[in-house]
């Protein structure tokens, strides 16, 4: 008969150690009774243990990557220094601020003491540990080294979180900068236009066509402002909602993102990079490439280089080299087959495939550096054109009168 798994709850606890200082802290356990032999064992009198009690809403903040990619590192450290997995979990338990984090390593916990394997501990998280993470923590209990599989995995999500930071840091500046343009405008256009347009209604001469355009623009974001803001709301929700419920629009928005001048090319090398740094990680692992590659489809972050690499796999199984695969499928560049199809020769593809994501990775900081300080004049441009062109639409009436008199 299968063993129950115990429920564990967290308690803040005070008492005195060996030498009579005062000392307190927070342990999981079953109970107060369990709490207090844990805490003797150590040395400790306990003298006041109570239940924690989570503040603020539910469940508090949501867990997110970087918690998984610290969870991981740690539990990478502490395997390799010799602790048991039971006792490693309730360090990195005691040690979480997070609420979500700590319930989740809790229930890790609980299912390994009932006899379940850390694998499949896992596979009942699909929402915080994918199909990747799982097979490759079941290679390392499988071959008997856990320690290196963690360390690896480790160095994995360590090498793709900064990826996506890079990525995302290029991407979100110039993005900002064009929303406040946009309120700033929106702001002239509603408050300081009227003000203009009052003056102006005195004026006997007409007006330039600029400052008239200007003043229409104004009176229309005026008279519907509300109404174009509920317009813009329904037209994002609705485009989200279908982007995550239809694959045709999420495969052309894909290529057409692909195809931009500037972002496009670091879509691509990030694409890449992911590719090759998860294939790397895969087969140093000892996991079968057919497996390998279904686990690398749903990491390059592209739906063209998934279509790829599942295209890539239906080859391979009927026996074609994976260069040859690759070639064939049209999307990857020939540096890459190259690399990969002396790997194949020589017999060190997982050497080959983790310098072509270094490559590729050094590729992404250079590119991300470049395509900022290439924003930067592009960005001052479009906001001399926007707040330039509405400042000088309500003086040009001014310098006309100025010249008249």
């Amino acid at each position: 008969m299968p063993t129950q798994p115990v429920k564990t709850r967290l308690y803040r606890w005070e008492g005195t150690d060996l030498t009579g200082a005062e000392i307190k802290g927070e342990t999981s356990a079953e109970s107060q009774a369990m709490i207090r032999v844990l805490l003797r064992r150590q040395g400790i009198s306990a003298r006041n243990i109570r239940r924690k009690a989570h503040r603020g809403r539910p469940g508090g903040p949501s867990i997110k990557a970087l918690d998984i990619m610290l969870f991981t590192r740690q539990l990478a450290s502490l395997i390799k220094a010799g602790i048991s997995l039971l006792q490693a979990l309730n360090v990195i338990a005691e040690g979480v601020e997070l609420p979500a984090m700590r319930q989740l390593v809790n229930d890790l916990k609980q299912d390994i003491s009932a006899g379940t394997s850390l694998a499949n501990a896992l596979r009942k998280k699909p929402a915080h540990f994918d199909a990747l993470f799982c097979n490759l923590i079941d290679a390392g209990e499988q071959a008997g080294a856990l320690d290196v599989l963690l360390e690896r995995i480790a160095t994995y999500k360590e090498k793709t979180q900064a990826l996506k930071k890079k990525i995302k840091k290029a991407m979100t500046y110039p993005i900002a900068v064009l929303l406040v343009a946009v309120m700033v405008c929106a702001i002239l256009l509603l408050e300081v236009v009227p003000q203009f347009q009052r003056v102006f209604s005195s004026f006997d001469a007409q007006l330039p066509a600029l400052t008239l355009w200007v003043i229409a623009l104004s009176q229309v974001l005026q008279d519907h402002a509300l109404g174009l803001l509920v317009s813009v709301c329904l037209m994002v929700a609705g485009f989200r909602y279908r982007y995550k419920h239809s694959e045709p629009l999420r495969q052309r928005l894909d290529k057409w993102l692909l195809k931009m001048p500037v972002s496009g090319n670091l879509l691509h090398v990030s694409a890449l990079s992911r590719f090759a740094r998860t294939l790397a990680t895969t087969i140093a692992a000892g996991v079968p490439l057919l497996e390998a590659l279904d686990a690398v489809a749903g990491t390059t972050g592209n739906n063209v280089y998934k279509d790829a690499v599942l295209a890539l796999k239906h080859q391979v199984a009927t026996g074609s080299q994976i260069h040859v695969a690759m070639a064939a499928t049209g999307v990857f560049p020939g540096m890459a087959i190259q690399m990969i199809a002396i790997g194949e020769e020589s017999g060190t593809l997982e050497n080959m495939l983790d310098h072509l994501a270094t490559y590729y990775e050094n590729e992404v900081d250079t590119m991300t550096d470049s395509l900022t300080s290439m924003m930067e004049p592009a960005i001052m441009l479009v906001l001399g054109v926007m707040v330039g062109g509405l400042v000088i639409a309500m003086y040009l009436p001014i310098f006309k009168l100025g010249q008249v008199i």
